[in-house]
């Protein structure tokens, strides 16, 4: 079944099984999540639930979100996403997803935003090498190398590897374990590291593998 969440990225830790194994684990505060909007088949063309996280004050809302909040009749929240449930249709505006819906071992997808690292060199960006250190190097040890922009074909070919932004982007890890869930606290912990820094926002969903 096709399960998914908004959750919030607390920080990496590490569990330990029964017999004394090491697992290293990312915690997420997976939940609770609203229906703050469903759409069906019939007036859509696809059936999906639009869930809701994260309580936001009034005033800190537009006049458009804040309607459709209260024409939903939910609290306000502060981040929203779409998923495809393969039980969209037995839900309603208004109900809670916990962490509970998932369970210990199985198979998720996490998607978060990478830390941004704003504008940076090809070395750092993409690993290139440098320029040798010693004498004849000149001021371009961590410059690009050849472009190879001759008379022809006389540009820059695309996806040439360059300066430019790093980070700060939209990541998908797959296929990542489920290892604990603490269904009171609605926290998940997921075997491995997940895109984001500490407190940033993710998407759990079940595994597309």
């Amino acid at each position: 079944m096709k399960k998914g969440l908004i959750g919030r990225k607390i920080g990496m830790t590490q569990i330990f099984t029964e017999n004394g194994t090491v697992i290293p684990v990312t915690l997420i505060q997976a939940g609770p999540c609203v229906v703050t909007q469903k759409k069906t088949v019939e007036k859509d063309g696809y059936s999906a639930v639009k869930l809701g996280f994260s309580d936001i004050e009034e005033r800190k809302l537009s006049k458009p979100a804040k309607g459709a909040f209260l024409k939903a009749g939910v609290s306000f929240k502060k981040y929203l996403a779409e998923f495809k449930l393969e039980n969209a249709n037995e839900l309603n505006v208004g109900d809670v997803i916990t962490a509970d819906v998932f369970a210990e071992g199985e198979k998720v997808d996490v998607r978060g935003t990478t830390k941004g690292h704003g504008y940076t060199g090809v070395i750092k960006r993409w690993n290139q090498a440098k320029l040798r250190m010693s004498h004849g190097g000149g001021p371009v040890h961590r410059h690009a190398g050849s472009m190879g922009a001759n008379s022809s074909p006389s540009r820059i070919f695309k996806n040439k590897k360059m300066a430019g932004q790093y980070g700060n982007e939209n990541v998908t890890i797959l296929n990542l374990t489920v290892a604990k869930i603490d269904a009171d606290k609605n926290l998940i912990a997921v075997k491995g590291a997940v895109p984001g820094a500490r407190g940033g926002i993710v998407f759990i969903r079940s595994t597309v593998k």
